[in-house]
């Protein structure tokens, strides 16, 4: 590495992952460093706020967080698309330039393979913000009938978000005052709302029951005819619906799988570490397989390992700590109750959860979440 000039670090994809590490590296190291941020949004959104802009408890402008707001010494965000990644050459290609780094960092997130389920597309999903905004208008024609919550596959960002949409749907039909002339069925590919804490799966079972809602678990959508409005699981048993909610298969994005990076439809990498099999190339985030969930806290917490790393090699002292797994989830439970779980993937031989019972005073916890994130990041 050249002394004449400020080592170059290359971030790409600004979620909790990508905006994290630059936060962490611009208070470390300030104008010491050249870091480049790179996103094709023009805003950042929380996941959880999907829920809120589908079910129309908050406007989709309400809930952007726009990147021209973030402003850190040392750090350019620039609104592009990644073309090309070359994670040999550290080089990533956009539709607007192509950027070099002494350390690339990958944290584009995970895409929506809609191709992968057939018929998916022709129908509603919730996990894009463009689908939770059409949502938003489709919800309020639905006065009858059977409503089913539909995951296409495993693993896929926020694992309690399906189990909180059918608790959050129940509600809304009991505001609309349909809710006796609707059924509410969750397919989910797992064996339980949340298998790291069976304490809080137990508390959601216990809440599906209380509502009257059918749980099938260890099943997938594989596909979903239109025509008939009827959804197939992976065991070929037909499921008709009147409102299908889809959660589509995931993946790492196509730019990703045509770089070399991914296995499986995911970058493999040291799950303590971050590191990729390419020198100084880190993957962060939900496109990462670490074996934590795809969810971002932690995002948030591979984040804060790899710039210990990074701070570390640029001071040429000391070492970066390991990424710990550890991460906290809010679970909306409806009724204005918020329950909470605390998840240890890495500290024991098995990962973890510690539960606590869903409340309103919880919901305050889950504001500050996201207002300090804002704040941090964006300064508001």
């Amino acid at each position: 590495m050249s002394t004449a000039r400020k080592p170059s670090i290359v971030v790409l994809g600004a979620g909790f992952g990508g905006l994290e590490l630059t936060t962490l590296l611009s208070e470390a190291m300030g104008d010491a460093i050249d870091v480049t941020l790179i996103d094709k949004s023009d805003a950042f959104i929380f996941g959880f706020s999907k829920l809120d802009v589908m079910f129309g408890l908050k406007a989709p402008e309400a809930v952007r967080l726009p990147y021209k707001s973030y402003a850190k010494p040392g750090v350019r965000l620039l609104k592009r698309t990644v073309t090309a990644i070359d994670p040999e050459r550290r080089r990533a290609n956009t539709d607007d330039g192509v950027f070099d780094a002494d350390y690339l960092i990958v944290a584009l997130g995970a895409d929506y393979d809609f191709d992968a389920t057939p018929g998916l597309s022709g129908t509603n999903e919730f996990y894009s913000v463009a689908g939770a905004e059409r949502l938003r208008d489709v919800l309020p024609t639905f006065k009858k009938g059977r409503a089913m919550v539909g995951v296409c596959g495993a693993p896929y960002k926020c694992p309690p978000a399906p189990s909180e949409c059918v608790l959050m749907l129940h509600d809304y039909l009991m505001r609309q005052g349909v809710r006796e002339a609707c059924e509410i069925s969750l397919v989910l590919p797992l064996g339980s709302p949340v298998p790291p804490s069976p304490d809080t799966s137990k508390a959601l079972l216990a809440a599906f029951a209380e509502r009257g809602i059918r749980f099938i678990p260890s099943r997938r959508v594989a596909s979903v005819d239109n025509t008939r409005n009827v959804a197939v699981l992976d065991d070929g048993t037909e499921m008709p619906f009147d409102l299908f909610l889809g959660v589509p298969k995931h993946r790492v994005p196509p730019v990703v799988l045509e770089s070399g990076m991914a296995e499986n439809g995911w970058i493999p990498v040291n799950p303590r570490t971050l590191e990729t099999k390419y020198e100084n190339v880190y993957a962060v985030g939900d496109g990462a397989n670490t074996g934590t969930p795809k969810a971002g806290v932690f995002a948030e917490g591979a984040a804060r390992a790899v710039a210990t790393a990074l701070i570390a090699k640029l001071r040429q002292s000391g070492s970066g700590t390991l990424y710990d797994g550890f991460g906290t989830c809010y679970i909306e439970f409806g009724g204005g109750r918020i329950g909470k779980v605390e998840v240890d993937f890495f500290s024991g031989p098995v990962p973890t959860g510690n539960y606590f019972e869903p409340s309103v005073a919880l919901r305050a916890d889950k504001e500050k979440f996201g207002s300090s994130r804002r704040s941090r990041w964006f300064g508001s």
